[in-house]
């Protein structure tokens, strides 16, 4: 009998290769790293890596150039819309977004609907009159605000809202109905399935979830949203600058690795069809998580993340097993995030049917053994 980590596991090609539901970084579509893998000594005809290659250079210039084409195809973005490589997570971006587009005598709406929204509407509240607009943190973000209480001021100069909530697991299923440009961290559910992209200023997100590896943040932004920015600004921290040229080192490897990504999802028909792939994927075990007491899911209903899964066993010693069990079945990270404990399954588009099949197996023979 073969070993777990010898075995080919189904939707896999590599042997060893377990289900990965990690929350970020996260797993990355196998084909992509087979290619990475067969490319990393040699990079096409240039005599070297892309590791070891100038980002000034063509070959690189041509990945980059390929991946703002990928995303303008998956997106429907027009040329007025930028397309931006930079580094600091979408953590810089928390600060970067009020520092550019936060009025000294204005405002701008923040929806907290989480810890990292949270962490976004304090680094603004740094610079200027960053405002609540509607919060859920007295149910401890398992819920999202109704938009008919939503405290919004008209003149704001955006909303900011995080459209997937990574720790507890809740979901804006659409995009807020304002009148203002909608600014979006969208770390953890980029690219997932189709948006209105019309309705955004400007959208970031750290790739290391949905995109690609850990060490670049894609940031879009509409050319007259840029337009409205404050100034001066320090040289680095102007998205101006950015769109203007590439103004210093870019990291490169992992923009090669977003361009992988990034045509893997086109080659599986765009994002119509990865938003039905992950729709089955998340109704799936939301099924299973529901058809008995055993297992609670912690989001309400309505604000269910189809990215990140969250749910409770009946006891702590229990949900400690179940992640040392999965672990021994081949089934990695579903321990809870260290803030709220519990279980979390992410599912981002990388993650294969299959292991969502194994993890459903799984939580039925778990059950049966200790419910």
């Amino acid at each position: 009998m073969q070993t777990l980590e010898a075995r080919i596991l189904p939707g896999m090609q590599t042997p060893g290769r377990l289900y990965n539901f990690a929350a970020g970084p996260a797993v990355l579509p196998e084909p992509v790293l087979l290619e990475m893998k067969a490319e990393l000594p040699l990079y096409k005809n240039v005599g070297a890596s892309i590791l070891e290659i100038s980002h000034r250079s063509p070959e690189y210039t041509d990945v980059a150039e390929r991946a703002r084409a990928h995303l303008r195809r998956l997106l429907g973005l027009s040329d007025d819309w930028h397309i931006l490589f930079l580094q600091g997570g979408a953590s810089l971006q928390f600060h970067q977004v009020p520092l550019n587009f936060l009025p000294k005598d204005g405002t701008a709406d923040y929806l907290v609907t989480g810890s990292w929204a949270k962490k976004a509407l304090k680094e603004a509240q740094f610079l200027g009159n960053a405002r609540v607009a509607a919060s859920s943190e007295d149910r401890n973000f398992s819920y999202l605000p109704d938009p008919a209480v939503w405290d919004l001021d008209p003149a704001a100069a955006y909303l900011h809202f995080t459209s997937n909530n990574t720790i507890f697991g809740t979901q804006f299923a659409t995009e807020p109905q304002v009148e203002v440009p909608l600014v979006c961290d969208a770390s953890s559910d980029f690219l997932s399935r189709p948006i209105d992209i019309d309705r955004y200023g400007l959208i970031y997100a750290g790739a290391q979830k949905n995109v690609g590896p850990a060490g670049v943040t894609l940031v879009l932004v509409r050319d007259d949203f840029l337009q409205r920015r404050n100034r001066p600004l320090p040289t680095l921290l102007d998205y101006g600058t950015h769109t203007a040229k590439l103004f210093h080192t870019p990291p490169v490897y992992a923009v090669y690795v977003v361009e992988k990504v990034l045509r893997w999802l086109l080659d599986l028909g765009g994002l119509a069809a990865i938003a039905k792939i992950n729709e089955a994927k998340a109704q799936q075990l939301y099924t299973r998580i529901d058809a008995s007491d055993f297992y609670r899911g912690t989001a309400a209903p309505e604000a269910r993340s189809k990215m990140n899964v969250t749910f409770r066993l009946p006891s702590e010693e229990l949900e400690k097993r179940f992640v040392e069990e999965a672990k021994e079945a081949g089934l990695l990270a579903l321990k809870g995030h260290r803030s709220v404990g519990g279980i979390r399954a992410s599912i981002y588009n990388a993650c294969p049917p299959e292991a969502v099949e194994a993890l459903v197996d799984f939580m039925d023979h778990f059950e049966r053994r200790h419910g």
